[in-house]
């Protein structure tokens, strides 16, 4: 897949004018809006190896750090590698001094982790990860609803009332939901659940939703308060609290972080507003990249883009653009500058403030390196005709057949709504035999299992006199695999199957190997071999066949240590995984600890089975670490399925967009149907939204203005905005060409779904255009 970036330094990167503007940059407040395709990593990176250098030239790289904070995980080992790369090859630096990359909870971690005692935590104290987080409030959740099962009688529709049992597990799932709201809201505002309780109990009348939310937050409180824990979102409150703690400690990092760049800032939060505002008070050194039109977060998470707009508006004398993208063919930049003048201009519900913003996007200027592609046949289609889900499905991979026949050679994806209808994509093309790459639709599970497994090796390979390590390699990870080995692929009936409790042998060597003294004697036995000493093994000749396979890899693995550690890790990989998705997640770590080896020259074996051990812990989050997009790499041929999501920051040369109907893709009218709006729910209220602005009303004294319904109409048009960046977002995937078709819906017999209004109006839009040029 062909990057901006790649292609600038291929050829020798001549800045452009609206980039040269920004890397003329001296200090001060800059905010830059930049549209898709348009170079900002790689323009952020090189403005931060020019300010590497400044302090470099200073004297000052000892002491000075320049800061890059990025929402997306996957973006901290980009950057990294880019800032690295210019300091090593352009400026004669070593990478990795004079710069920090983070995420915010990265960010926030660093923070507390320096002085953990303004904040009440001990010097160890724990980061507890998604899965442990969701079964905390999970089990709240069943817990309230056993003592409280009217809780949401109130906001059921009376004819459902007669058999609550059929919504049982579907109140609960949606229950855990609200409680994720609830705690995600309260955590932002920086209350306690004793706070909120107070606060209700001076309330009139009786808010059951309220009750629920407070009830629940206050469990989870407690349960990390037992585990001496905190959670990602309390590493952010917390960091801010050290800072208004100790004006001294404050002091510090604004003198050492004398710059800071922020990317994504489309994406901002309050919390990340109010950090890096404290950070850059003293010398106001701050830079902010971005794209409104591409802020796809802001309805799940606290992200808002009215922060980014408003720091442009602030300091317009210092707002710089970035318009330039060689990603795309001219018509598909038509198509999507388009989208923006319809938004603005034609948009029935939404205003200025909630509409696609400007710049447009402008294509590459005359000698450009990046020079934008020819348009392919056709460049952009939208296919008006009204099909059911399982029409569009034949339509799509009819079309991708013929395409492929004589396009071999170039990238192509098909991007769905959401990871439902991805899946069902995935199925129609595994039965039309079409090689597909579906990694992106994965969930991060596989990734943490995988790199736990090798956490586990890596960590006894860098550590080998270690025989707490030795026993867990051989009870957690080398025998579960062999079971699994010889069930799914030998077919030996007579194997042990999974997650049974392990046979007394097995068993007991483990306890054997964790009270040996020289583990030596077992992986390497020269005078004495360990096995000889255990008499129990003389009449299991077939176990102790087992052992000796276990040493024969302890030894091929302890040899290839010499390895760099992506081939390591390819190595042990190699012997543990069979399944082709277990090794290609192998070969993405391994890439990943290539790049980190890299970027960190001083880092040893150790402590890159630590930043394993981070992953599979789930605390990627705060070293930068995901498997979204991460390593991701478009193969020529082969068709990437992936959500539109998943896709931001991706490249294709021919992208379809599916399911680009009125559910998918809402515009805030009343006669459409709202994913957010449960069906058993009466008013079709949006409970989710009722519940955060009660908690947000409330938080401020008092729930007297709460209107009940008002909340949820916010909620339709912020979420019909989302929806428009989302699409926006698809559209400015394709570099060759673009294929848009939409369908009438699971009830398309009793009622079809009609196409979303941006579809029509591109529809219409195309047509014209085509007719204007004939």
């Amino acid at each position: 897949m062909a990057t901006e970036a790649g292609d600038a330094e291929r050829a020798g990167f001549v800045p452009r004018p609206a980039q040269e503007r920004i890397l003329e940059y001296t200090g001060g407040p800059m905010g830059i809006s930049a549209v898709p395709g348009s170079g900002k990593t790689f323009t952020l990176s090189l403005l931060a190896a020019r300010l590497v250098e400044r302090l470099a030239a200073e004297g000052r790289l000892d002491e000075r750090e320049v800061l890059v904070v990025t929402f997306t995980n996957s973006a901290v080992a980009n950057f990294r590698a880019r800032i690295g790369q210019f300091l090593r090859q352009e400026r004669g630096l070593l990478p990795g001094a004079g710069y920090r990359v983070r995420t915010l909870h990265g960010l926030a971690h660093d923070i507390v982790r320096e002085r953990p005692g303004l904040v009440g935590l001990s010097e160890d104290f724990e980061i507890i990860d998604e899965r442990t987080a969701n079964e905390i409030k999970r089990d709240a959740v069943v817990s309230y609803l056993r003592t409280h099962p009217d809780t949401f009688a109130p906001f059921i529709k009376p004819e459902l009332l007669q058999n609550p049992r059929r919504l049982e597990e579907t109140l609960k799932t949606d229950a855990i939901d609200l409680a994720n709201t609830v705690i995600r809201v309260a955590k932002e505002l920086a209350v306690s659940a004793g706070e909120l309780r107070a606060a209700l109990d001076r309330q009139q009348g009786l808010f059951p939703l309220l009750d629920f939310g407070v009830y629940i937050y206050g469990l989870y409180e407690r349960s990390l308060q037992v585990r001496g824990a905190v959670d990602f979102d309390d590493l952010i409150m917390l960091a801010l609290q050290a800072l208004r703690a100790d004006e001294g400690y404050l002091a510090r990092l604004q003198a050492r972080w004398p710059y800071i760049l922020e990317d994504e800032a489309q994406d901002s939060s309050l919390a990340q507003e109010k950090m890096l505002r404290l950070l850059t008070a003293a010398h106001g050194n701050w830079v902010r990249v971005g794209d409104p039109n591409q802020a796809i977060n802001t309805t799940f998470t606290s992200a808002d883009t009215r922060f980014l707009q408003k720091f442009l508006r602030e300091y317009p004398e210092q707002a710089r653009t970035l318009p330039n993208s060689g990603r795309s063919a001219l018509p598909i930049i038509e198509v999507a500058n388009a989208l923006i003048e319809w938004s603005r201009a034609e948009h029935p519900t939404l205003g200025p403030e909630l509409a696609l913003a400007f710049p447009r996007i402008e294509p590459t200027p005359p000698g450009d390196p990046q020079p934008n592609p020819p348009p392919g046949k056709p460049d952009v289609y939208f296919y008006e005709r009204a099909m059911t889900p399982e029409e569009e499905l034949d339509v799509i991979v009819t079309s991708l057949k013929r395409w492929l026949l004589s396009n071999a050679d170039k990238t192509v994806a098909i991007l769905a709504p959401d990871n439902q209808r991805g899946e069902k994509i995935v199925a129609a093309l595994r039965q039309a035999e079409i090689e597909i790459d579906d990694d992106l639709l994965r969930t991060t599970i596989s990734t943490r299992a995988t790199a736990r497994i090798l956490a586990i090796v890596i960590g006894y390979i860098a550590e080998p006199q270690s025989t707490v390590l030795l026993r867990r390699l051989w009870e957690e990870v080398w025998y579960p695999l062999w079971v699994v080995q010889r069930q799914m692929h030998e077919k030996d009936r007579t194997a042990p199957q999974v997650g049974e409790k392990a046979p007394e042998p097995v068993r007991v060597f483990g306890q054997a190997l964790g009270k040996l003294r020289e583990p030596e004697s077992f992986v390497f036995p020269s005078q004495r071999d360990f096995l000889d000493g255990l008499t129990w093994l003389d009449d299991m000749e077939r176990f102790r066949g087992l052992l000796q396979e276990f040493r024969d890899d302890l030894q091929r693995w302890s040899r290839a240590v010499v390895l760099p550690v992506d081939e390591l890790v390819l190595t042990v990989g190699a012997d543990l995984f069979r399944e082709p998705a277990d090794l290609a997640l192998t070969h993405r770590l391994a890439v990943l600890l290539a790049k980190l080896a890299n970027e960190n020259p001083t880092w040893r074996l150790p402590d890159l089975a630590g930043e394993l051990e981070n992953i599979a812990q789930n605390r990627r989050r705060l070293l930068g670490f995901t498997e979204d997009s991460q390593g991701y790499v478009a193969r020529p041929g082969v068709v990437t399925v992936a959500t539109m999501h998943a896709a931001k920051g991706l490249e294709w040369d021919r992208v379809h967009l599916t399911a680009v109907n009125t559910f998918s893709f809402p515009s805030g009218l009343p006669n459409e149907q709202y994913r957010s709006e449960r069906w058993y729910v009466r008013d079709n209220l949006n409970l989710a939204a009722e519940l955060e602005t009660q908690m947000r009303q409330l938080h401020m004294g008092s729930l007297d203005e709460y209107a009940p319904g008002r909340a949820t109409q916010q909620a339709r048009l912020d979420l019909a905005a989302e929806r428009l960046r989302l699409f926006y977002v698809g559209i400015t995937r394709a570099r060759r060409e673009l294929i848009v078709t939409y369908n009438t819906g699971r009830q398309s017999d009793t009622n079809p779904l009609p196409p979303a209004l941006p579809f029509t109006a591109l529809a219409e839009y195309t047509r014209s255009r085509k007719q204007g040029s004939a």
